[in-house]
């Protein structure tokens, strides 16, 4: 049986799956971690107000004082520390490892910033109030469950077990108390650890970083645009899918039976028509192949992008060089980004420019896709809205990509685009 993953999972399991994992151990050492740092704080802060009240009229008392911000800072350091006990970190951390500051550094520059009220604040709550409750609810929890259970141990050693008028005295005695002790003590475990897990909640709250929380949820944005972009890619190779195995399929047998048709009516006007339609139909059939390649090319699935680049090139309709080093395969979704800026781009070449002459260049440096198409034309292409080129940048943006198109009148027209190769 796998232990829960968190605290509040824990919270929500049977008795026996939260006894079974670490949790409230950890919330036991949380607390009693807890009591002893607020003792602690409570009688440096104490200190501190008293001496600096006292000594305020010979303005020592001001630098006393200012102390404080800096004890409420060393406080949230320790408390951000412990916090792994309950809330363990879920977010990766940086990418190399942080070199270790010596405390005079750490102290000067603690010096150096702004007050924090939520720190302040946080190391009175500390002081005043969470110590005491952490005290308190320890003390319930490891002495009377625990004399309850230890009660056949503590009357063959002849100890003193009583609870106000009832006192235990026989092993008979004794071993009936157990039951209750186990039970206060399963429901002393369920309270310590939810007293810890909103404690713990509290501190993160009090003490996260705004930029933190800022950029934990930036990052989830990101992996919910991607997966946005997964959804849509799987979306379109399902319709390309049905439309190859569907309704290709079908007019291709249709311009078979047309075919056989001509071979079998006769000479006259129900022949033309018959030949009228294999033709129409052999457009058709031609015009939903492109329209399957524009909505999922095979060639990019099978073969990846420079495969499926050179293929429009040699399919665009004039001269176009291509120089696109990409070594391996890339996620999906950046090769489909950057597939349909270079379709975009040689299409708008041929149809609006009157561009003689194309080249494709592209390569990935420092964990980044660059594509550029520049093309001859007449120029004046725009990122208006609802063109092709201003989509394509929402799809590069929900990437965390970037699409640049300079074009000036008379030309040449450089489209650009930029996206990471791994994405969250």
């Amino acid at each position: 049986m796998r232990p829960p993953p968190d605290v509040w999972a824990a919270l929500r399991s049977s008795p026996w799956r939260l006894l079974a994992s670490s949790w409230p151990w950890r919330a036991l050492a949380y607390l009693a971690s807890g009591a002893l740092i607020g003792l602690v704080v409570a009688f440096l802060l104490f200190v501190l107000i008293g001496v600096g009240l006292l000594t305020l009229v010979l303005l020592v008392g001001v630098l006393v004082l200012a102390g404080i911000p800096l004890l409420a800072a060393l406080v949230a350091d320790v408390e951000r520390v412990r916090l792994r006990l309950i809330l363990p970190e879920v977010r990766p951390g940086p990418a190399e490892p942080l070199e270790p500051i010596a405390w005079s550094d750490r102290l000067r520059a603690l010096r150096r910033l702004r007050v924090s009220g939520p720190e302040v604040g946080y190391t009175v709550l500390v002081a005043t109030v969470l110590w005491v409750v952490d005290a308190v609810v320890l003390n319930l929890i490891i002495t009377i469950p625990g004399v309850l259970v230890l009660a056949p141990v503590l009357v063959r050693l002849d100890a003193p077990v009583s609870f106000g008028p009832w006192q235990l005295t026989t092993p008979t005695e004794a071993w009936i108390a157990v039951a209750p002790g186990l039970v206060l003590l399963i429901a002393g475990l369920y309270a310590a650890t939810l007293l810890a897990a909103a404690q713990a909640s509290l501190a993160r709250l009090l003490l996260e970083p705004a930029q933190t929380r800022m950029a934990a949820a930036v990052a989830d944005l990101r992996r919910s645009r991607v997966d946005l972009v997964d959804a849509f890619e799987t979306e379109r190779s399902r319709i390309e899918r049905d439309l190859h195995d569907g309704a290709q399929q079908r007019l291709v047998a249709l311009t078979m039976t047309l075919g056989l048709a001509e071979l079998e009516v006769p000479e006259g006007a129900g022949l033309d028509l018959v030949r009228q339609a294999h033709t129409q139909a052999e457009t058709a059939l031609a015009e939903l192949r492109a329209t399957v390649r524009g909505i999922h090319p095979r060639v990019l699935v099978d073969h990846g992008l420079t495969a499926a680049v050179r293929e429009l090139a040699d399919a665009a309709g004039l001269p176009v060089s291509v120089d696109l080093r990409v070594d391996g395969r890339l996620p999906a979704p950046v090769e489909a980004a950057a597939y349909f800026v270079v379709a975009e781009a040689l299409t708008n070449a041929v149809r609006h420019a009157g561009a003689r002459s194309a080249r494709v260049q592209g390569q990935v440096t420092g964990g980044r896709l660059e594509v550029g198409v520049r093309d001859d034309g007449d120029g004046g292409a725009t990122l208006r809205p609802g063109g092709g080129l201003a989509g394509l940048a929402t799809r590069l943006a929900a990437l965390d990509g970037h699409l640049e198109v300079t074009s000036p009148p008379g030309g040449p027209t450089e489209v650009r685009m930029t996206c990471p190769t791994v994405l969250p």
